[in-house]
């Protein structure tokens, strides 16, 4: 009997040896993994005794020191759980990093179209600026252009030139005085860049004579605009009553007789410009 109770205490002791090494082992591997992890530690498992909730039978007390199956769901369950909680983050983690670089590539396709959209402008301004050039260029040759014209306004010379006489007391216009109108203003149709000078003259004083030498100036302009179609903004008529007006060398005389100075002036810088 005695035999019998030492080779049970020696056969416990021996089998008593792995479940204390697996232990001891298991709470190696969790204590290093508490220590890696941020998170909250896994709980401890060192039983509260050596039965570790098990029923203190012959049974239990041989098979309690091997992998049964109940015993390894509880040491696999704390592992799983943090499996588990991996594959949440490292889920959490792709979709937030997915999420960025959907961001990243609207944010990348905005900044090309916004890109886009400023070398467009940058271009329509180019050309904008372009055609202001052009159109500045234009604007000095046509300025130039009108300030010659304007000043071969002033270069007006005379190429013919006629006076017609009238009887004392009257105003109408004879027949060779006709036809020398007839002669000056012949060559004037289709014409441009002349004007005609007429200037009356009269015997007389004050009002009186200015008056009749305004009388005998209208009959010459109105022959000229009703038989020769004589623009009348061409005609520029002058009373010149009883003035005493000198030819050039000469000495100035007062008028005898009435009479009509006729005179065409013509601008030839104007029309070569306009050609």
């Amino acid at each position: 009997m005695k035999n019998q109770i030492i080779l049970l205490a020696f056969l416990t002791a021996t089998l008593a040896l792995p479940g204390a090494a697996q232990q001891s082992s298991s709470n190696t591997t969790d204590s290093s993994a508490s220590s890696q992890s941020a998170r909250e530690p896994l709980p401890s498992t060192t039983p509260k005794d050596f039965w570790d909730g098990d029923d203190p039978n012959f049974g239990n007390l041989i098979m309690h020191p091997f992998a049964t199956k109940k015993y390894v769901q509880r040491k696999v369950a704390p592992i799983k759980d943090r499996i588990n909680e991996l594959d949440e983050l490292t889920s959490e983690n792709a979709r937030s990093i997915k999420d960025v670089d959907t961001r990243a590539q609207q944010g990348l396709q905005m900044a090309s179209e916004k890109s886009s959209l400023a070398d467009q402008h940058a271009t329509d301004a180019a050309n904008k600026a372009q055609l202001a050039q052009t159109s500045a260029t234009d604007a000095t040759k046509r300025v130039s252009n009108a300030e010659q014209m304007v000043g071969n306004l002033d270069q007006y010379k005379g190429t013919a030139e006629t006076e017609i006489r009238f009887r004392p007391g009257q105003s109408a216009l004879s027949k060779s005085a006709k036809d020398a109108l007839d002669q000056m203003a012949g060559p004037l149709k289709d014409q441009k860049s002349y004007i005609i000078e007429v200037r009356g003259f009269a015997p007389g004083h004050g009002q009186a004579a200015i008056a009749s030498s305004r009388k005998m100036a209208d009959s010459v302009v109105r022959y000229l605009v009703t038989e020769h179609q004589i623009p009348v903004y061409r005609i520029y008529v002058m009373s010149m009553g009883n003035a005493a007006v000198a030819a050039e060398g000469a000495t100035a005389k007062r008028v005898s007789t009435g009479r009509v100075e006729v005179s065409i002036m013509k601008n030839d810088l104007v029309n070569t410009a306009q050609r």
